[in-house]
């Protein structure tokens, strides 16, 4: 999933991008106004951590404006401030949640999880396609025979397709959310046709249907049978 760190102290920001990497996340940092509405209306995010207290605005302006746009991504507000006027207006303008520093890495983490698998999975841990069971919180995934051992790329990808299936996806989506802004400076697609090559491989020798399809001229569309969830 492709996160945007909104946070002006470069440390923190720092550390937040250090510890949701280990967790398979993708993470560009915005530190300040700016930069961080450039950035929202360039990119997509499965979530955006934003805080409160920025150089040459406010992170409530910008939740406005996400609002107003009817921008979908989640969004996990973080502020020095504990304040229950601006708990309570952050929430009221459309905040998914409101974590009040300093706070524990690990409960950053669980939140904006929790905040993905509501708007991203229904408030689903595990999704199940077919033979193949996705499990939201231990990120892994497994066929009929046991676990499929993936590379972070490739648990990102299926992820991604599975968090969009029966919809068409391009390249260029596929290869923001692996990367990010990252990929404004990648020279082709190669690198997504490797990763792709390599994760419908492991499908197959799993013994799992490959549901990734090609979608000549627009991107990739993952399809199953049938599509059944549980928590």
């Amino acid at each position: 999933m492709n996160l945007l760190i909104v946070e002006d102290q470069k440390e923190l920001s720092n550390s937040i991008i250090t510890y949701l990497s280990t967790e398979n996340y993708t993470c560009e940092p915005a530190y300040d106004y700016h930069a961080a509405l450039e950035k929202i209306h360039v990119y997509d995010y499965s979530c955006v951590v934003l805080d409160l207290c920025l150089p040459y605005g406010n992170g409530m302006d910008i939740l406005r404006q996400l609002k107003r746009d009817g921008n979908p991504t989640g969004i996990v507000v973080i502020s020095a401030k504990d304040s229950i006027e601006d708990r309570v207006l952050g929430l009221h303008i459309g905040a998914d949640d409101f974590l009040t520093k300093p706070f524990h890495l690990s409960e950053l983490e669980a939140r904006i999880a929790s905040v993905i698998r509501r708007r991203t999975f229904e408030g689903k841990n595990q999704v199940k396609l077919d033979n193949l069971m996705l499990d939201i919180r231990e990120k892994t995934l497994n066929g009929s025979s046991g676990k499929i051992e993936l590379t972070r790329m490739e648990y990102l990808l299926i992820e991604y397709f599975v968090s969009n299936r029966d919809k068409v996806v391009t390249k260029e989506a596929i290869g923001e959310h692996l990367c990010g802004n990252d990929m404004d400076m990648a020279d082709n697609y190669d690198f997504i046709y490797t990763h792709l090559k390599n994760l419908r491989r492991k499908l197959k020798n799993a013994g799992c249907a490959d549901g990734i399809k090609n979608v000549y001229g627009m991107g990739y569309k993952f399809c199953s049978v049938t599509t059944k969830e549980r928590s």
